[in-house]
């Protein structure tokens, strides 16, 4: 079993050069951000898409965003199909009536929004000097290898999750089939033509330079972030969220985010089982595939512990994040490096200790071992779980100083200022090069 402390290293800039842009090369630059989701969307790229494009503006001549019509936040269709605030220009494509719950349904609207995306960096290309592309939908950095067999661009790949192999652990690709052979491959191409790439974590760098380590010195670490101000710990007595929902009294385990086919809801569930009896109270909030297991399994065993609710507006998750006394994160054994629970710095800012599912080698137990805010605990570990769950409620010091902790170690590593550091670093040394 991999030693977890050799997913700790972080990939330097070195290779990039130094900031030497003057503010006359910076008015003139342009950055374009190409992601399906984008506020009022709740999913947690569009937000953090949100987030990363108002930080960057005024560093640029323009950030440009193009995304689609809101898919997750089902009351607001048909937004404007242009809108320019202050220097960030958000374009949204058509919108497609799909269900965001069905493979079907996000397949069929990813690759409108593909197609809709190549044609977008098509016309006028020759304007933007930096684009970023993630994987939402997956295959979307395609795009810009197709675009630069046409126009020179600087392309930038930020890698939320790695394809197809989350496919082939979910039984929609095979492993050794036509699909995957060619998704690879495409993959390998999109990665070496492109001028970086941009991963949330080490265990995803280490999967990437494993099958091309040819692109190795391009692979910058940079995570995803939460906003320590706009969390705060609360106390659940004048927190909204926990006074509508009966929490001040309780001892709240919560889980907030998606429950998709890439996390582990069944050990979860499991020490869920165990707790029936304790006066721990379970809350869920946000969707996915799996949120409708939870459901039939909190029916089946008839429990009275556990709470399901919607994802919260942006607006709301200041409470509704606060209103715990603990914070699940879980990611299924075969998606380790695949996926990066975006929950796990909200977690943090809340001041809440995280207890972990994932397996023995995940970066996840190196994050929580050096913030000393947590633990985690391997796939199928209900028991490990329910224990360590039913001591911290039994130890209120306990969980005060693993969310102080946490919190802190938050401010140091995970801020939207920081990170947006090393984007502005990356962005502004491939205009340069571009602009020299």
């Amino acid at each position: 079993m991999p030693d977890p402390r050799q997913f700790a290293d972080t990939i330097p800039l070195e290779s990039f050069a130094p900031l030497t842009l003057s503010p006359k090369l910076v008015s003139s630059a342009q950055v374009t951000i190409i992601n399906q989701f984008f506020p009022p969307d709740y999913a947690a790229t569009g937000q953090l898409i949100g987030e990363l494009a108002h930080q960057l503006k005024g560093n640029f001549r323009l950030v440009e965003v193009f995304s689609s019509q809101p898919g997750y936040a089902f009351e607001q269709h048909d937004l404007p199909r242009w809108e320019h605030q202050q220097a960030i220009s958000i374009r949204r494509s058509k919108s497609v009536n799909v269900s965001y719950g069905r493979i079907r349904g996000k397949t069929f609207s990813g690759i409108l929004f593909f197609l809709r995306a190549i044609v977008h960096l098509l016309r006028a290309s020759s304007r933007r000097e930096v684009v970023l592309l993630t994987t939402a939908p997956p295959f979307l950095p395609l795009a810009g290898l197709f675009v630069s067999c046409f126009f020179k661009i600087s392309y930038v790949c930020l890698l939320y999750d790695l394809y197809p192999e989350i496919a082939i652990n979910l039984g929609v690709v095979k492993k050794r089939g036509f699909i995957a052979k060619v998704w690879d491959f495409l993959n390998c191409l999109t990665w070496k033509k492109s001028a970086a790439i941009i991963v949330l974590n080490s265990s995803m760098k280490d999967r990437i330079t494993k099958k091309c380590p040819e692109v190795a010195h391009k692979i910058s670490i940079i995570p995803n972030w939460s906003d320590p101000q706009e969390i705060k710990p609360m106390a659940k007595e004048v927190n909204s969220f926990a006074i509508e929902h009966s929490l001040v009294d309780k001892f709240t385990v919560m889980y907030s985010g998606n429950m998709g086919r890439c996390h582990d809801v069944e050990t979860l569930f499991n020490a869920i089982l165990l707790l029936r009896e304790t006066p721990i109270k379970f809350v869920f909030v946000g969707g996915g595939d799996k949120r409708k297991y939870m459901q039939s399994k909190i029916n089946e065993y008839g429990l009275t512990n556990c709470l399901m609710l919607p994802y919260q507006s942006k607006e709301n998750l200041p409470f509704s994040l606060t209103a715990c006394d603990v914070s699940l994160v879980s990611i299924d054994e075969q998606m380790e490096g695949l996926v990066a629970p975006s929950k796990l710095y909200s977690s943090l800012a809340a001041a809440s200790p995280i207890a972990a599912v994932c397996p023995q080698y995940s970066y996840l137990n190196t994050v929580l071992a050096e913030a000393e805010c947590g633990m985690g605990f391997c796939n199928g570990d209900s028991e490990g779980l329910a224990r360590y769950l039913y001591k911290l409620s039994q130890n209120p010091q306990l969980v005060k100083k693993l969310g102080q902790s946490g919190r802190e170690y938050c401010i140091q590593n995970y801020t939207l200022e920081k990170t947006t550091t090393e984007y502005l670093q990356l962005f502004k040394s491939l205009v340069e090069r571009q602009l020299s």
